[in-house]
């Protein structure tokens, strides 16, 4: 109960995280509300401006090749999941489907261009690295013009799936320039080509990364980063010959294949006039109605805020944890983040084009951010839209402190009111057992009163003080009680025995003065009246008398195998009406025990065992040693003891015997009991195995004669000297 109670505290940390999550909300609503203001007075700033939106270079002879940005980190492995959905479908050059036709993306980050390429093959050849010519297996053509304004080539060979190799090729695509292409391409890794290539069942797909600094650029250079390439696929189907079959290149057929590709990257009066606004912490895209990403400035936190944090608050960082767990279980979230790169951004895009302003939460790996769009309007048409988007860490940052310090405090007080109950409980329970042990050793197992009082609390001011000496006095009471109607018997006998006196002498004198009255059966009756009366005040007060008589006594060590075998032999001599068989251990047996308590034990037993044996049937006393007891037992044929019975024979007052033998009262089989513990043993009736009758068995402990007798004798000799 105590423990329930203490979880209620759970309560206090449980609301403030929900106050602490409608903080969260409230400041997040806040922050879209305030990205929507920002994206709408951009977007004032490109309302009408068409221009602005188509500004790209002059194309020329150029094909141009879309390389939106890729805002997740890329893993090379021949697959762009990780790019996020391209903005728009895959160029394909060559007939669709067949053999040497490839498809391209292009993705640009962190001025690195990201190159995708599916190819059609439907026999691979590999490099035979034997050959030093390179121009006779399957391979990925880049021609390029550098920085320098020379003509760069770079011929990646094509191969079973792993990492790629990339060479520096002469003019006539054949040799390279250095064997070894880590030399061609010297520097750190993010300066050189590098690439995957994974087999697929159509032919290859290979994914490379290039830094944009190779690329030169053959436009004014006030247009910004445009780049200009070439892209070629060389096709090798015969192992043998080794001849190339076509070679896929990224312009049309129609085009002078010497001319390059132009990579359009963003476009440059757009970039200038955002950069001109000056937002910070803010990843701005300017989007056209074909959904191609025109501009791009600006970026958000792409790790948490680093803030310095108490150990405290660090060491109840996994309580934030659950706390966060506990309020996604128990609060509603209308708005929650959605993963991945381009789904909230597509969903944005959409809503913009439609002329409507959207804000929405997105997670892009451990970073959530909010990401809002407003249409760019001119003529009353939707030409495009400005995207706003930045990281909501802060408010989170703030959310998961306040969470921390909450939980430090919640927590805390949780363990010191939840130890202070244990203690207080702890207390409590053991007061009580005490007090509950106290109370019932006062009372064996008979109903014997051992004790008038309890220790325990008695002075304590609480309810269980009050318990403690209500027992004590009611243990009080009782043991008056019990002392009174310990004395009553010794009174009564002295009370009952003097006028049974005069009773009897009277009645002797009757017979004496009158010979008819002396033949008189009335006169033998009332004389039988007197001795029976007599007889139970007798027995009562011997019940009475005897713990205290044996509590007095300093036992003897006797020797129970003589006494029993001389008591059997005298017993038979006088009550030849009774066949009592005896059955001893052959040896001395001793125990510490008075001689004659030993008699009286007898003479209860085989009182009892006379009383319900079968006629002309043997009454059998054993004795036996087992496990350093002696065991005397008293057997008789004759009807069996019943199960419910057979522990509450050995009560006082207790008697089986029928109405007409009164002068019984229950009280031999207690007297027996009674020895038998005041001398360390104890009693129990049993039915014979074969149920013919009963056996009662009293065990006493058994002594060492020798230890014993040497015990005794040394403090004479000692006071002798």
């Amino acid at each position: 109960m105590l423990l329930a109670l203490t979880l209620t505290l759970v309560l206090v940390p449980w609301l403030s995280f929900l106050a602490l999550d409608e903080v969260g909300r409230a400041l997040a609503q806040m922050q879209s509300h305030d990205q929507l203001l920002t994206a709408k007075n951009i977007a004032t700033v490109f309302n009408g401006r068409e221009d602005l939106i188509a500004d790209l270079p002059d194309r020329g002879d150029y094909e141009s090749l879309v390389a939106p940005p890729i805002v997740g980190t890329v893993r090379l492995d021949g697959r762009v999941a990780d790019w996020g959905a391209p903005p728009s479908e895959p160029s394909v050059f060559g007939p669709p489907g067949e053999d040497g036709s490839f498809a391209l993306s292009l993705g640009n980050r962190r001025d690195m261009l990201f190159i995708y390429v599916e190819v059609v093959d439907d026999s691979r050849v590999y490099r035979d690295t034997g050959y030093l010519r390179l121009d006779n297996a399957d391979q990925l053509r880049l021609s390029f013009v550098r920085g320098d304004g020379e003509d760069g080539r770079i011929a990646v060979m094509l191969s079973e799936s792993g990492q790629t190799t990339a060479f520096w090729m002469d003019a006539d695509w054949r040799f390279a320039e250095a064997l070894d292409p880590d030399a061609a391409l010297a520097g750190p890794p993010e300066t050189r080509v590098q690439g995957f290539v994974r087999e697929t069942e159509a032919g290859y797909a290979l994914e490379l990364r290039a830094p944009f600094d190779i690329f030169g650029t053959s436009i004014d250079d006030q247009a910004g980063p445009i780049r200009v390439f070439r892209l070629a696929f060389v096709d090798v189907d015969d192992p043998d010959s080794r001849a190339i079959r076509a070679v896929t290149h990224t312009l049309p057929a129609s085009r002078n294949s010497e001319t390059f590709g132009l990579v359009s990257v963003r476009s440059p009066e757009t970039v200038k006039i955002l950069e001109g606004l000056g937002y910070a912490d803010l990843l701005i895209r300017v989007i056209d109605a074909e959904r191609v990403i025109r501009a791009e400035v600006g970026s958000y936190r792409m790790t948490e805020a680093a803030t310095e944090r108490s150990w405290e608050a660090r060491a109840m960082g996994w309580l934030a944890a659950a706390g966060d767990a506990l309020g996604g279980l128990l609060r509603e979230q209308p708005e929650p983040a959605v993963d991945g790169a381009e789904t909230p951004l597509k969903a944005v895009t959409d809503s913009a084009l439609a002329g409507e302003s959207t804000a929405l939460r997105r997670r892009v790996g451990e970073i959530e951010t909010i990401i809002a769009g407003h249409p760019i309007i001119s003529g009353g048409a939707v030409i495009g839209l400005i995207a706003v988007e930045r990281n909501i860490d802060d408010i989170l940052f703030f959310q998961r402190e306040s969470i921390d310090k909450i939980a430090l405090v919640a927590v805390s007080s949780f363990l010191v009111v939840l130890f202070c109950l244990i203690v207080f409980a702890g207390r409590l329970t053991w007061r009580i057992r005490r007090l509950r042990q106290e109370t019932a050793a006062a009372i064996d197992d008979f109903g014997r009163l051992r004790a008038n009082a309890v220790a325990s609390g008695m002075t304590s001011a609480d309810e269980i003080g009050d318990l403690a000496r209500s027992v004590s006095g009611m243990l009080g009471r009782l043991a008056q009680h019990n002392t009174f109607l310990q004395r009553m018997p010794r009174t009564l006998r002295h009370e009952i025995n003097n006028p049974l006196n005069t009773l009897h002498t009277s009645l002797e004198h009757l017979a004496q003065e009158s010979a008819a009255v002396r033949d008189s059966k009335y006169l033998e009756s009332a004389k039988r009246g007197v001795l029976r009366i007599g007889a139970i005040v007798e027995n009562l007060a011997d019940a009475a008398n005897l713990e205290d008589s044996l509590v007095a006594e300093d036992p003897d060590v006797v020797d129970v195998q003589q006494i029993t075998e001389s008591y059997v032999d005298n017993y038979s001599a006088m009550h030849g009406e009774n066949a009592v068989v005896y059955q001893g251990t052959g040896e001395p047996t001793y125990a510490r025990i008075e001689d004659y308590r030993i008699e009286q034990i007898l003479d209860k037993l085989i009182d009892n065992a006379v009383d319900f044996h079968r006629a002309n049937s043997p009454i059998t006393v054993q004795l036996d040693v087992r496990r350093g007891s002696l065991r005397l037992t008293v057997a008789n044929r004759g009807p069996m003891l019943a199960p419910e019975i057979a522990a509450s024979v050995f009560e006082s007052m207790v008697s089986r015997r029928g109405a007409e033998n009164r002068l019984h009262f229950g009280l031999g089989l207690y007297v027996v009991r009674v020895i038998a513990e005041q001398h360390g043993g104890s009693v129990r009736a049993m039915n014979l195995v074969d149920g013919s009758g009963v056996a009662v068995t009293v065990s006493l402990p058994i002594v060492d004669a020798a230890t014993e007798i040497a015990d005794t004798t040394a403090t004479p000799v000692a006071a002798a000297v």
